[in-house]
């Protein structure tokens, strides 16, 4: 364009005539408010340009000053240039129209992916905001329909805590008879670690029982660990303190004339242990229970002994830990209700045996 304007001006063509081509030139690029405006100045630098001309041909046949041509050579210089940065800034406007109407194009072109992304968060905010109770209702479903792999997971745990309690309770509820009707050098130490065995952390248990089941262990041999087996050993030796010490306590609670009795009787030890065992069991059995509460609600050895393998070894609790991991929330709390059902049931049995024991 500004070779244009050059070209003009050296074909030294009439004003009106630059004037219109001019015109039309900003017509055909752009119009808006800022090039008529441009024009306008243009049209008055122009016409007051031939103004001057008319006045230096004048001047020039009457031989007057020469001040006047600087003055027309100005204008033009003037004339001129701005010219040129009209142009320029017509060019730049063009430019920036073409790419807001690209812009343009490609909003319209990508409206209806933005409404679908749109439509997506609602959903997703929907989906979170209904998130705990769809995974309720799935869980619900896993359960009414008796899933398969549900059901096998709480079998397992189930059989494994019951064989577990079922050998503590053999072996803690007759040393907590006969440590409760003797006196003996380190009594209450062995009671004191009782109440500590009571509380120990079930992965220190694993961990322990680890080091001595795996191939390099003690019992490596074997081949026990990853199994079943294992994860009984582990509960047997979490379970029995728990049912030893409140198997003492059972005992000692007792009326003291059975006491009397069984010593003017004469009956032996073992007789005693029968005894006991017959007059007292609602409170052995609340033992009992509480124990295969603990055996059910733990995580850590079943954890470590087992190893949660599937159709295998994994339990209730280690089926939770890896289901939730896995974003399969619905099936995790399905084994969440089926453990909550077993601890109301085991409740139920306490409540019974303890109203009984009174």
């Amino acid at each position: 364009m500004p070779l244009l304007s050059i070209i003009l001006m050296t074909l030294n063509l009439s004003t009106p005539l630059i004037l219109i081509i001019f015109f039309a030139i900003y017509i055909i690029i752009h119009v808006n408010l800022l090039s008529l405006f441009k024009i306008v100045i243009i049209f008055l630098l122009v016409f007051f340009n031939r103004l001057f001309q008319i006045n230096i041909y004048i001047n020039q046949v009457l031989n007057k000053n020469k001040d006047n041509m600087r003055v027309n050579k100005s204008l033009k210089i003037i004339f001129f240039l701005y010219f040129i940065s009209c142009q320029v800034s017509a060019e730049n406007e063009v430019l920036n129209s073409a790419v807001s109407d690209v812009d343009y194009t490609f909003n319209s072109a990508s409206f209806p992916e933005e409404d679908n992304l749109i439509k997506q968060d609602q959903n997703y905010e929907n989906k979170k905001n209904n998130f705990f109770i769809d995974a309720i209702n799935s869980s619900l479903k896993l359960i009414i329909n008796f899933d398969a792999s549900l059901l096998y997971v709480v079998t397992t745990s189930l059989k494994i805590s019951f064989i577990a309690v079922l050998i503590a309770s053999l072996i803690g509820v007759p040393l907590g008879i006969i440590v409760a009707l003797n006196n003996f050098t380190g009594k209450n130490f062995l009671l004191t670690c009782l109440n500590t065995l009571m509380a120990v952390p079930t992965v220190v248990i694993g961990l322990v029982l680890y080091g001595i089941l795996n191939r390099q262990g003690l019992l490596g041999e074997m081949a026990l660990l990853y199994t079943p087996v294992a994860i009984i050993i582990g509960q047997c030796f979490l379970v029995t303190p728990i049912i030893w010490n409140l198997s003492v306590s059972a005992i000692t609670g007792s009326d003291i004339r059975l006491k009397h009795a069984c010593t003017l009787l004469g009956a032996s030890q073992i007789q005693q242990i029968f005894i006991y065992l017959s007059e007292t069991r609602f409170a052995l059995m609340t033992a009992v229970a509480i124990g295969f509460g603990r055996a059910i609600g733990e995580v850590g050895i079943a954890m470590i002994l087992g190893g949660n393998i599937e159709g295998f070894t994994r339990t209730m609790t280690t089926a939770i830990a890896l289901e939730t991991n896995k974003g399969t929330f619905d099936f995790a709390l399905a084994l969440g209700f089926m453990l909550l059902f077993v601890a109301f049931f085991v409740n139920i049995i306490l409540h019974y045996f303890q109203s009984k024991s009174k």
